[in-house]
């Protein structure tokens, strides 16, 4: 009852089809800051992503709302930090508060999205969006269900799973790649929907481990010492061929010149492919959150490219300020409308935060500020924090906390008080459980 009157209070906008862009929004898995050659990457040709990423606003300072695969998601569909859904990391076993290798008492985390908060998908479908979805949800169990893409505003989504993928593999019995299935899929619900005005929201596996990139591409990348590195730039260019496949088929179908287009990734990439930011995926440094991300699209400058700091939680507002869509009025949203760059404009943004109180791979629990320049991490494990000017030393391996003090309380007082604002879960103490020679478990990649 509680959505319909939330519903209800959308009236739709009354614009003809035709004047309303279409929207699509392209989430990778994993891909670090460089990982593309837009980026200054040369692991893969990626002259796909590269030449439609020149074609609109390249963000050289993009950053993922959390470190890892889950929260980053729930903040692309609310708008709003990980503390106002209460979803931080991925919920799997090897993350349970209270298991032996975790020296303190991490938070709990949500599963799913609350069931009263609107999604990016729920608002612009009751304002006469198509709305389909094909990858990673990772917001709630099932395909139907009330917690699923189908339960939260998207009227069509399908996964690896219903496309004959087993769980982790890129490579179907009959030879068919994951991402390549997963693209066609995407452009035939974007042909039945080409009349519009739509929004198709793609989620990839790729570029996540465990690779198992076409025999043809690996056999390019033979060269390489490194396995996996060769296993990785062969997933990115199969990856490449992808978007650059969907991109021609808008462009066949006379869409490409009313479809705004978003690019990024869920979190930070891997640690040996990072340099020089600071450690990867799951981190709070910069190589934990510090994302490629491209905005290209109508009246989008051509060649444009900024440095203002933008995040994942933007894109909520960006995409409703397009379609003349209000935002919630009884929902909190966080992100800000990115029009601002667009038009050469500042963004009215004096901080961002980032909060991840929980455990995962080798990151600790800990909570963010960026402020101008200035970065603070606050680590809940030892309760110091750690400052960086991130303009003069973007790898983070000078910490200025005890060299600036003023700085540093400054920072951490404003922390602290976003983190009271939003509710933040802070981690409860000393594990009793704690075991110093706890072997971690085996990885579980998805």
């Amino acid at each position: 009852m509680l959505r319909k009157f939330l519903f209800s209070l959308f009236i739709p906008i009354a614009l003809h089809a035709s004047d309303r862009p279409n929207f699509i929004i392209i989430l990778i898995d994993d891909m670090g800051w460089k990982d593309v050659g837009f980026a200054g990457s040369n692991l893969a040709p990626t002259p796909n992503i590269d030449a439609l990423a020149r074609k609109g606003l390249i963000f050289k300072q993009a950053y993922s709302s959390a470190p890892n695969c889950a929260p980053t998601r729930a903040c692309l569909m609310t708008g709003q930090y990980a503390p106002r859904h209460g979803i931080y990391t991925v919920i799997d076993d090897r993350h349970t508060p209270g298991s032996p290798q975790q020296k303190i008492m991490a938070a709990e985390s949500k599963s799913e999205l609350p069931s009263s908060t609107l999604t990016l998908a729920d608002i612009l479908k009751s304002n006469g969006y198509s709305t389909g979805m094909v990858g990673m949800w990772n917001l709630g169990r099932g395909k139907t269900g009330p917690a699923s893409p189908l339960g939260r505003g998207f009227q069509y989504f399908t996964e690896p799973k219903a496309l004959g993928f087993e769980k982790d593999a890129y490579l179907r019995k009959d030879g068919s790649e994951l991402t390549d299935v997963m693209t066609d899929a995407a452009i035939k619900w974007m042909t039945e929907h080409k009349d519009g005005p739509f929004f198709l929201y793609i989620a990839p596996h790729a570029v996540h481990a465990p690779f198992e990139p076409k025999p043809e591409l690996l056999a390019k990348y033979a060269d390489k010492k490194d396995r996996m590195a060769a296993e990785y730039s062969a997933t990115i260019e199969c990856l490449d061929q992808n978007i650059g496949k969907l991109y021609a088929e808008l462009e066949k179908l006379g869409l490409a010149k009313n479809t705004h287009i978003f690019f990024t990734s869920d979190n930070g990439g891997t640690r040996q492919f990072n340099a020089p930011l600071r450690d990867g995926k799951g981190s709070l440094y910069e190589g934990g959150i510090r994302v490629p991300a491209f905005w290209t699209g109508p009246r989008v400058q051509e060649g444009s490219i900024s440095d203002v700091p933008v995040s994942t939680i933007d894109f909520f507002p960006t995409l409703l300020e397009l379609a003349a869509v209000p935002s919630p009025t009884n929902q909190v949203v966080d992100g800000r409308s990115l029009l601002p760059i667009r038009d050469s404009r500042g963004l009215d943004r004096a901080n961002l935060f980032w909060h991840f109180p929980c455990y995962t791979g080798n990151a600790k629990p800990g909570s963010a500020i960026r402020q101008g320049n200035w970065k603070l991490i606050e680590f809940f494990e030892t309760g110091k924090p750690e400052l960086y000017d991130l303009s003069s030393d973007p790898s983070e391996s000078k910490d200025l906390s005890v060299a600036n003090t003023e700085k540093t309380d400054l920072l951490l007082k404003t922390l602290h008080d976003w983190q009271k604002e939003t509710g933040a879960a802070i981690p409860s103490g000393l594990n009793p459980k704690y075991d110093p020679n706890a072997k971690k478990r085996p990885r579980e990649d998805r």
